[in-house]
């Protein structure tokens, strides 16, 4: 009988799920731990990944630096700032080439021309224009209309104080002669002076700047010595 009651009994009913026993409190736990670790390892395998590729980065940086720097000292091998160098005095030495010669002399002149003269003070007085010639050109003479260049040194009769001189600026003067651009004592003076002289100009008041000039300009009688260069 009890035997039999046994036998007819009914099977205990599975636990939810596969089928299979539920995980106890405890085997949650150790998973969670096991999770958390893995996470913890994952997380630390990034973080050395993230700084190897850094310092990677940090290394390739200071390789291009140094391969730069051994370029820069390299002789063979031309900078932006050594090829601007380069340039500029290519410029410079272009400009300085292409400069006319100070001064420009006139062919087969006297050498002298070449020296700037020394202007001195006169004595006396001067009541008219004079024209003293103390080099004598052999070019083509000086008229009216046509325009002068020349060199010069202008001082003051009394003293010899030098004023005004074209040698201090390397450059000569060029005007039209006869046409009341400078003074009356040049535009009289040096009509009929060959290219390749060298002439002195005693100029009185009265065709310079007069006696007492406004602006500036020397007054009384004035001494120039003008070197012809050439006539066009």
């Amino acid at each position: 009988m009890n035997d039999r009651a046994a036998r007819q009994r009914p099977a205990a009913p599975n636990r939810p799920g596969t089928g299979s026993a539920l995980p106890s409190k405890a085997e949650k736990r150790t998973a969670a731990k096991a999770a958390k670790a893995r996470a913890a390892a994952a997380a630390k395998r990034r973080q050395v990944l993230t700084v190897a590729g850094a310092a990677a980065a940090v290394i390739a940086v200071i390789a291009v630096v140094v391969v730069l720097a051994v370029r820069s000292d390299d002789p063979a091998t031309p900078t932006q700032s050594s090829v601007g160098a380069g340039s500029a005095a290519s410029a410079d030495t272009t400009a300085e080439a292409t400069r006319p010669a100070f001064p420009p002399v006139p062919e087969g002149a006297d050498p002298a021309l070449s020296t700037k003269p020394a202007a001195k003070a006169g004595s006396g007085s001067v009541s008219k224009l004079e024209v003293t010639t103390l080099i004598e050109g052999n070019g083509a003479a000086a008229q009216s209309g046509q325009t002068i260049t020349v060199n010069y040194v202008g001082v003051t009769f009394a003293d010899g104080k030098e004023f005004d001189s074209s040698w201090r600026r390397s450059q000569p003067f060029s005007f039209p002669l006869g046409g009341g651009k400078v003074i009356k004592g040049w535009d009289q003076g040096l009509v009929g002076v060959k290219v390749g002289s060298r002439v002195q100009l005693d100029i009185p008041a009265a065709l310079a700047y007069g006696d007492h000039p406004a602006g500036g300009a020397p007054g009384g009688t004035l001494r120039f010595i003008v070197d012809v260069l050439s006539v066009a």
